[in-house]
């Protein structure tokens, strides 16, 4: 079965995700636990939890159809000790957020060597950061979003992200994201059938989908290796519909999030339905 939905809004807090999920014919989704562009947040209290937990149970999501996303401020690849420390402190609280809510997943962007230490370093440093704060939680896979490769990001590359899996100790709590407009702004082209099996083929044998825990949707108004981090609208961008389709009937990617990010929330909902569509065998027009 395919978890499919957008990443809602929290506004007002997180128990209201889950609501704003459902109205748009959801059955995934994915949240920020905090504001994504501050350090630092005002702690979940009881009654909070309690009211987001209720909602998932009343509107039917349990913790595996739930993607939460950590602030965008950290740099767990930091090649300078102090801010280094400052990204591992708040994804420690991002992790421990999702412990509080009963969720499975935190989704982050790897980090960035900012053009001062080599790229084995930064990715080395990654996995030790991600190490450090899995070990002081419990339950909580750390999920990395592969990236368009724009300026020093890192995890772009199938290799990159195997290289950091296979360097974090606890194997059990690390896996990917798979973000369909920054695996093909980064060079891999899923636009039609053929090209989705070769480059599938490639990360089962580079990543391997026992690592997949979620997958963001989205067109790309980039081209092709453009390194260009612009999402659009399903089928309005360079990627187009065969490719969406052919993902909703391949069954690797059932039971896991399958997340919209694309530009125009007021379409989300008739985008859903027609991802489902494409699931029931339908093609595009």
């Amino acid at each position: 079965m395919k978890y499919i939905g957008a990443h809602v809004s929290a506004s007002g807090g997180v128990f209201n995700a889950p609501l704003n999920a459902k109205e748009i014919g959801a059955n995934a989704f994915a949240l920020f636990t905090k504001n994504r562009r501050r350090w630092q947040a005002k702690p979940l209290d009881d009654l909070t939890i309690r009211k987001f937990k209720h909602s998932c149970e009343k509107h039917g999501f349990k913790p595996e159809q739930i993607l939460p996303h950590d602030s965008y401020l950290i740099n767990l690849g930091h090649p300078e000790a102090e801010p280094l420390q400052k990204s591992r402190d708040a994804f420690l609280d991002e992790l421990q957020r999702c412990e509080q809510l009963g969720l499975t997943y935190l989704n982050f962007h790897p980090g960035s060597h900012l053009r001062k230490i080599d790229e084995a370093a930064c990715l080395k440093r990654i996995a030790e950061s991600i190490d450090w704060a899995l070990a002081q939680t419990e339950g909580v896979i750390a999920v990395i979003e592969c990236t368009a490769g724009q300026g020093s990001n890192l995890g772009w590359h199938f290799d990159q992200l195997a290289t950091i899996i296979d360097q974090v100790e606890n194997k059990t709590r690390v896996g990917v994201c798979l973000d369909t407009c920054h695996m093909f702004a980064a060079g891999y082209d899923i636009r039609t059938a053929e090209a989705c099996d070769n480059t599938f083929t490639d990360f089962e044998r580079t990543v391997g989908f026992d690592y997949l825990y979620g997958m963001h949707l989205n067109d790309s108004k980039g081209g092709l290796n453009s390194r260009l981090d612009r999402h659009h609208s399903l089928g309005k961008g360079e990627i187009g519909l065969e490719g969406f389709c052919w993902l909703m009937q391949d069954n690797r990617f059932d039971g896991i999030p399958l997340v919209l990010e694309t530009i125009e929330p007021e379409i989300w909902a008739d985008e859903i339905q027609m991802l489902r569509c494409f699931e029931q065998g339908e093609t595009p027009a």
